[in-house]
């Protein structure tokens, strides 16, 4: 199955000038934990609540610090003409529970998440992508050395 047939197609976008209060009451507005960030038409960046915890929230930074300030700049994403156990893997591997999906034009069509991949996709695929994403590990480890 194409990640087109599962994806959710209304993303609310946050700008890399707004606030980090403006994104996380759109967070809050959506119930959803990320937003991607765009710019010109063009995808620039994704802000998680995580992101406005540590980025900002942790080292004091005021409720106006610009998105930019505190955004992921590398933007992962897939394809909306994808295999969806293909994108599937694909988060495994990269460990992350969302990916923003774009069209073969670069064009911001949708997001999916682990939630769509498990009401789509056969329960082995999600939950080897999910215990794959959890494993300790990498730089965001809980794990002592």
């Amino acid at each position: 199955m194409k990640i087109s047939k599962c994806m959710t197609r209304d993303v609310q976008l946050a700008s890399p000038t707004q606030s980090i209060r403006d994104a996380a009451k759109m967070m809050a507005d959506i119930d959803a934990g990320v937003l991607p960030v765009g710019q010109d038409d063009h995808l620039v960046g994704m802000i998680t609540d995580r992101d406005i915890a540590i980025r900002a929230v942790a080292l004091g930074k005021a409720p106006d610090t610009p998105v930019r300030e505190v955004m992921s700049q590398e933007v992962l994403y897939c394809f909306d003409d994808q295999e969806l156990e293909d994108v599937a893997r694909n988060m495994a591997d990269i460990k992350v529970r969302r990916l923003p999906v774009l069209n073969r034009s670069k064009h911001l069509v949708g997001i999916i998440s682990l939630g769509d991949l498990s009401k789509k996709e056969e329960p082995a695929v999600t939950a080897k992508a999910v215990s794959n994403i959890t494993k300790p590990g990498g730089r965001h480890t809980q794990a002592t050395q």
